[in-house]
């Protein structure tokens, strides 16, 4: 019985070989429909990063495009947030975020960098 139950899978796994395709980056409509869980950091979001991180022609890295995050995550949090509080290329101090704390800022770069479960 295992005999048949083995062959009728076989069509099945003929594929695990296959690589995985790797994901697609993330477009700017649907970088523009993530928002923060917690309304507070929704609203700073909403109200300084989502004008720039939701945009390609901007330049910044899309919310969520860990394609696009992942090299810069890889610098490591403390780059990450030394860059936002300072500026960096085309981003204003701050990101323009004039009531974002460090930790704020930490928890937005987190949240937009796709490892909001990273610590």
């Amino acid at each position: 019985m295992r005999k048949y139950i083995a062959l009728l899978l076989l069509p099945w796994l003929g594929g695990c070989d296959e690589p995985v395709p790797s994901a697609q980056p993330m477009t700017p409509e649907l970088s523009a429909q993530l928002s923060p869980a917690d309304p507070r950091l929704a609203e700073l979001y909403a109200g300084s990063c989502k004008a720039c991180h939701t945009v390609k022609d901007s330049l910044a890295p899309l919310t969520g495009d860990r394609s696009a995050w992942d090299a810069r995550w890889a610098q490591g949090e403390a780059a990450l947030l030394s860059a936002s509080i300072q500026g960096k290329n085309g981003m204003p101090a701050g990101g323009q975020c004039f009531t974002c704390t460090p930790e704020d800022l930490k928890r937005l770069i987190r949240f937009m960098a796709g490892r909001e479960d990273e610590q």
